[in-house]
């Protein structure tokens, strides 16, 4: 199949270009792209007028939780799929903290199978680094890259014990294998609901300081020097952090950072009504930390935007914001929370796909992500400037839990094409 789009607005984080252009597909990949006049159509060729709209590579979603197997009630492969082409997410990589974790191949096989089935989407699974995600026992990283594992994490759990975590990067470096941890000083950060300072104590609420995030990753940067592993922060949202990033970077660590949009456009005061949908992990933090974390992000310090999309049913969110369970449903509303930094003028188009698409494919040895010739043609077409107040009730997701309910917010997908197939819109 061969498609042609004119007149559309294209968003190229490669060559960090936003200008007029045309992009030609055939059979699944781009043929062809230029910024000038559009070529006529080839014969046979479907002609899609972008009518002056967005189009740029389709989002590449580190840290996705799909609740299969285990907690289907909250989300489904078929429902995270659908969810993430309405929100121009063109591959999902999905995490293992499911209920049992998926740490065998087995489960793994499982999760493939029944994504491949109902998802519209790509599916990349990642497996958990340790048995359980319990911190004491290495799963068989190698068996486990067989049956398609692309990264390992033991996600929002920090493997305490140094020891079992250097093996485990060790022998990940052996397989050339990605590890993606969470940079958290275990002991400081257990049981936290907020950002240590003066709202959380008018709040009452049970808090962390932020020098935790710094200490948990000074850690890993350590044992990064020991082993050489390849390694993704999946959360850096503090301004202490960055410098430790900045010079693991300069010393020539193969490490790379991600944030979530959460900590991009919210702050720890937006829980003030103990709205549980604002509960997060880590927590919120100050508004000078979420400057410093999108500054970082048009720098290029920090890599790659995610959405941690998060499900979690009515009754884990209704109750009291310390017993309340963290995460947020973000496949939909990813791309237009995003836009908020573009028209907040604190990032451009290009430097936002960069982070959202280029980056993370890059990381994960992907050839999408790009508005280049021979790519997968895996798109977003979006209006940038659509004014919508987000509904919860109107997600695709099975959860609802979005702290950007009732929100007033601009961006709204037009379509989304996976390998040149429409799959939205």
């Amino acid at each position: 199949m061969t498609t042609l789009f004119t007149n559309a607005r294209l968003i190229d984080p490669e060559g960090d270009r936003d200008a007029p252009g045309w992009l030609l597909l055939k059979d699944g990949v781009i043929a062809d792209v230029g910024f000038d006049a559009a070529p006529d159509a080839p014969d046979g060729a479907a002609l899609v007028d972008c009518a002056g709209k967005c189009l740029a590579p389709g989002i590449v979603d580190i840290g996705v939780k799909v609740c299969e197997p285990g907690e289907r009630h909250k989300e489904s492969y078929r429902s995270a799929g659908l969810a993430a082409a309405a929100g121009g997410v063109t591959t999902m990589v999905t995490r293992p903290d499911t209920l049992p974790a998926i740490d065998t191949p087995e489960v793994l096989e499982f999760v493939r199978r029944r994504a491949n089935e109902v998802a519209p989407v790509n599916v990349l699974p990642m497996a958990a680094l340790t048995k359980g995600r319990a911190g004491r026992e290495m799963t068989e990283l190698g068996f486990l890259m067989d049956a398609g594992a692309v990264a390992f994490t033991d996600c929002d759990r920090v493997i305490a014990d140094t020891k079992v975590f250097s093996r485990a990067l060790t022998y990940a470096k052996a397989l050339g294998a990605l590890t993606i941890a969470h940079v958290q000083e275990p002991g400081l950060s257990a049981g936290a609901a907020a950002t240590s300072g003066k709202f959380a104590t008018l709040r009452g609420l049970s808090s962390v300081t932020p020098m935790a995030e710094r200490m948990g990753l000074d850690r890993d940067i350590a044992l990064l020097e020991m082993t050489g592993a390849a390694y993704h922060a999946d959360q850096i949202t503090t301004a202490r952090a960055l410098p430790a990033l900045e010079r693991a970077k300069a010393n020539g660590i193969n490490i790379t950072a991600g944030t979530s949009i959460h900590h991009l456009t919210l702050n720890t005061l937006d829980v003030a009504d103990y709205r549980t949908f604002f509960k997060v992990k880590p927590p919120l933090r100050d508004e000078e930390d979420r400057m410093a974390t999108v500054e970082a992000i048009g720098t290029g310090l920090i890599d790659i935007i995610s959405s941690m999309h998060t499900p979690q049913d009515e009754e884990s969110k209704r109750l009291p914001f310390e017993e309340a369970a963290s995460g947020a449903v973000a496949l939909q509303t990813l791309l237009p929370a995003a836009l908020r930094l573009y028209h907040a003028d604190n990032l451009s188009l290009p430097q936002l796909f960069r982070a959202l698409s280029m980056n993370p494919a890059k990381r994960l040895g992907l050839a999408s992500g790009r508005l280049a010739k021979g790519a997968p043609a895996d798109l977003v077409l979006f209006d940038a400037h659509a004014p919508l107040i987000l509904d919860r009730f109107a997600l695709l997701s099975k959860s609802k839990n979005t702290p950007f309910d009732g929100a007033r917010m601009q961006g709204k997908v037009l379509a989304t094409y996976v390998a040149g197939e429409r799959v939205f819109g």
